[in-house]
């Protein structure tokens, strides 16, 4: 595990082989993964039920993201001063209830109640994983690798999903694709507890209470203003007011960390390159890629008629390409530096978004599903990777579990508004129709728009983000 200077508590257990703390760090982060697309599949079985609104049923993927985003920071500080293991076990408890009660939910809001909760679970949760993951492998060839396999393990989360939840929402119910989560979080609980040895790098200080309130509140009132976009509008005085709001507590929180001792988040980190180049393409790569998962659902089961476990199994090549994109990534790191294998990987899921744009309604599956979905995803396997590795290369030991804080805010947020700002193009492009062709012209152009991000995110990327990390000459 971790252990620098600052490094003041490691249990007495003798240090485990690198390959059981990656193990465990890659099944918390496989939870939180397959959280995501099982819901998907389950999205409109959960509408009969429950008697969701088209707003609600957005909302039952935006209480998860506004919460995970919210936290972010928070959890990723915490593990840092209050002990990894702690914090991955105290996030992963708070999922596991979180589904028991999301899966017995009777009303929409109890629904929606516990996907917030599950949503503060893995925002607790997922900075430790990674975390985990950089501490207990020495940065180079071995830790690019190390983040590949958590990427790829994560990206089998979507692929398991599609597939789970589908043979569960057809030969149970909806419900199950949530309870599905308790079992393997229990099981992953259970051995965390048991082998996962402790460390913190915090040196005895206290948690930046000010900063970790300001932050929160922050990211989770700009994150909700982005969200009732597609319902209220751009210009709508709520959204304005929400949004000015979010933006107001972080810079009251960007002014309260330059002036704290102990702050939550040293400004300094904003000005190491690495990481902040990084997570700026993270950004800009999640607001358009987040969305594809929401807009393919939908196109495959209220366009092309698919049942549940027919669209979870439509998705799962596009779902297996992340990981071989993944598992693909270090060795194109390697040959091409990660600057470049990035871009390389956002050109390429920019050509399968335009390839996606020429959906019809009546599409075949292999090109209106299937290859241009594996392109998407393959692209994103293959820059995700790399863009890791460069925003944690950057970091102090004892900013480790921030950094990584910092790369899911950053994905999170992105994939929040990029969904909200798509719902809104594609619902303007259909124009309150409802026939398949109208739905298929609105889900087009929500593609068309998000590969014209992604083009101008990987001109971004050439630009600004470094040419050499150590991960490229290790061997």
């Amino acid at each position: 595990m971790l252990q620098t200077a600052e490094d003041t508590s490691i249990s007495r257990r003798s240090a485990l082989p690198t390959w059981v703390v990656v193990a465990l760090a890659c099944a918390g982060q496989f939870l939180v993964v397959l959280d995501v697309s099982v819901v998907n599949v389950a999205l409109p079985s959960m509408r009969t039920d429950l008697g969701l609104s088209s707003s609600g049923l957005q909302w039952v993927v935006n209480a998860y993201a506004i919460a995970f985003a919210g936290f972010m920071l928070l959890g990723g500080r915490a593990g840092d001063l209050y002990g990894r293991k702690r914090m991955f076990l105290v996030g992963l408890a708070l999922f596991t209830l979180a589904s028991v009660a999301g899966g017995l939910a009777q009303q929409g809001w109890e629904l929606l109640a516990a996907r917030a909760v599950q949503g503060l679970g893995a925002a607790v949760l997922a900075p430790s994983t990674l975390t985990l993951l950089t501490a207990a492998v020495p940065e180079g060839a071995a830790r690019a690798r190390a983040i590949a396999t958590w990427t790829a393990v994560g990206a089998g989360g979507g692929a398991a999903g599609g597939l789970v939840g589908g043979l569960l929402v057809d030969g149970l119910s909806w419900r199950w694709v949530l309870l599905i989560n308790v079992p393997v979080g229990a099981v992953v609980l259970a051995a965390a507890a048991r082998w996962l040895t402790e460390s913190r790098a915090g040196g005895g200080r206290r948690l930046d209470l000010p900063g970790a309130l300001l932050v929160t509140a922050g990211l989770a009132t700009l994150a909700y203003g982005i969200v009732q976009t597609e319902a209220e509008g751009w210009t709508a005085a709520v959204t304005l007011v929400l949004l000015f709001a979010g933006l107001l507590l972080i810079g009251l929180f960007l002014a309260v960390e330059a002036r704290t001792k102990a702050p939550l988040m040293r400004l300094g980190l904003l000005r190491v390159r690495s990481v902040a180049s990084a997570n700026a393409a993270m950004f800009v790569s999640g607001s358009a890629s987040f969305c594809m998962w929401f807009f393919m659902t939908l196109y495959a089961q209220n366009v092309l008629d698919y049942s549940p476990l027919e669209s979870g199994l439509a998705l799962m090549p596009s779902s297996l390409a992340v990981v071989l994109g993944s598992k693909v990534a270090p060795r194109v790191m390697r040959v091409l530096g990660a600057r470049n294998a990035t871009v390389l990987g956002t050109l390429i899921t920019a050509a399968g978004f335009g390839w996606q744009s020429t959906m019809t309604a009546g599409g075949g599956y292999l090109t209106a599903i299937m290859f241009p979905g594996i392109l998407m995803m393959l692209g994103a396997g293959l820059s995700m990777t790399p863009l890791a590795a460069l925003a944690t290369s950057g970091a102090a030991p004892g900013d480790a579990g921030l950094v990584s804080g910092l790369v899911n805010t950053s994905r999170t947020m992105g994939g929040s508004l990029g969904l909200a700002v798509m719902s809104a193009v594609a619902a303007t492009r259909t124009g309150g129709r409802q026939s398949a062709e109208a739905l298929t012209e609105g889900y087009a152009q929500a593609f068309r728009v998000s590969g014209c991000v992604l083009l101008a995110g990987a001109v971004l990327m050439l630009v600004w983000l470094p040419r050499k990390t150590s991960a490229n000459s290790a061997r």
